[in-house]
């Protein structure tokens, strides 16, 4: 019998079994994918954002209606743990000036590979290409390559992502696996996810163009950010930033000069402007590049001469949204176990023995290292949950 067997190799599952190996229990590491953290890979693909240099209520705050249950979890593996815990596996962090945190290296396969190193120092076993298909007389059936393999392990750790990025090992298929066994479980659903846009054909040469320096408005909610125009619609972290807000309702607008009040942009387009087109009138005298351009006249056309009738669509274009990208393209997403349905170890109540962690849980949180740090945070107090169990 196996002390422990934690079922997910992403920054959830690493940290529940540091923590297990950490207290000498012996750790057996599953995961159906044919190498390790294949998410966290891809997440650094553009630059690693481990956590956010800020206060800590604050953020807290961007966990919403989770961040009451989250406070312990948080506040014990808090945003200003995280740099340490990077540095102690050799990485050095800096942060950025949106006060974002990243190795400096600004790539997650460094510290993935020390953290591996040293779990494997501290004896966890790594198993890969395994995929959990349930229980079979109290044992955990795997399926593998050459067949069904059984453990029975006396904890087991669940972190098996939500059901964002399938093709990297997130594909949910835990949640009827549970369902059966009566956890409580909300649908999983999409979050930091893009939106779809209708686009008229001149859209096309500008696609994957980003638009920097914007304000983004969701009724109540604003958001100074950028974001990407795809052939899909809209992605990048400012529109995730709204993404909820998007997905129940509100109305995007956009503010294209936000550095500039209404009566300035009117006076700069005020500007005489000869025998030079209004969209070469707008690159000169606002510094807009093509996209921004063909944005605006996309949502806007025909665009008015009247320099204030124009500033006005400049400081306030409205973009209409056909809905939001599926679960599968979405950043990470929100429901799962319900915490109702867990101890306040994160084991859940109609489980013994069975701790989760991650997105797993019903938690959301935007882009920005919030997402790596509750991933880290709930994967350590399921650990430590779990080695309080097997002490007991």
């Amino acid at each position: 019998m196996t002390d422990a067997v934690v079922i997910g190799a992403g920054p959830a599952g690493l940290m529940a079994a540091e923590m297990l190996a950490n207290a000498g229990y012996g750790v057996v590491v599953v995961d159906h994918k044919p190498s390790l953290g294949r998410k966290l890979l891809m997440a650094g693909k553009s630059g690693l954002n481990l956590t956010r240099d800020e206060a800590f209520d604050d953020f807290l705050g961007n966990y919403a209606e989770a961040a009451q249950w989250l406070r312990p979890i948080l506040a014990a593996f808090s945003n200003q743990d995280v740099p340490r815990w990077a540095e102690a596996l050799g990485q050095e962090v800096f942060t950025g000036t949106s006060r974002r945190v990243f190795p400096k290296t600004m790539k997650a396969s460094p510290l993935l590979r020390a953290w591996l190193r040293r779990l494997s120092g501290l004896g966890v076993v790594f198993r890969t290409g395994q995929r959990w298909v349930g229980w079979r007389d109290g044992g955990l059936v795997f399926q593998t390559a050459a067949g069904e393999s059984v453990e029975t392990p006396r904890a087991t750790v669940l972190a098996l992502g939500g059901a964002s990025w399938p093709r990297l090992g997130s594909d949910g298929a835990w949640f009827d696996l549970l369902a059966a066994r009566g956890a409580e479980l909300t649908p999983l659903r999409a979050a930091n996810m893009g939106f779809a846009v209708d686009w008229s054909p001149h859209m096309a040469g500008h696609f994957g163009q980003p638009i920097k320096n914007c304000l983004l408005i969701a009724g109540e909610r604003r958001v100074r950010g950028e974001f990407v125009l795809s052939a899909k619609g809209l992605e990048g972290s400012g529109i995730y930033a709204l993404s909820r807000d998007l997905a129940e309702g509100a109305v995007l607008s956009l503010d294209l000069q936000p550095d500039l009040d209404l009566e300035t942009l009117a006076g700069r387009l005020s500007r005489p402007r000869g025998k030079a087109s209004l969209s070469n009138h707008l690159r000169k005298s606002l510094k807009f590049d093509v996209a921004r351009i063909a944005l605006l006249q996309e949502f806007a056309r025909p665009l008015p001469n009247d320099p204030h009738l124009l500033a006005r669509w400049v400081k306030n274009l409205i973009v209409p949204l056909t809905g939001p990208r599926p679960l599968a393209e979405a950043i990470s997403s929100a429901g799962g176990i319900m915490r109702s349905g867990l101890d306040d170890h994160l084991m859940l109540k109609e489980l013994p023995g069975v701790f989760a962690a991650g997105e797993m849980l019903d938690w959301q949180a935007p882009t920005g290292g919030y997402l790596i740090t509750a991933c880290l945070a709930t994967g350590r107090w399921a650990g430590l949950g779990a080695v309080d169990w097997l002490g007991r």
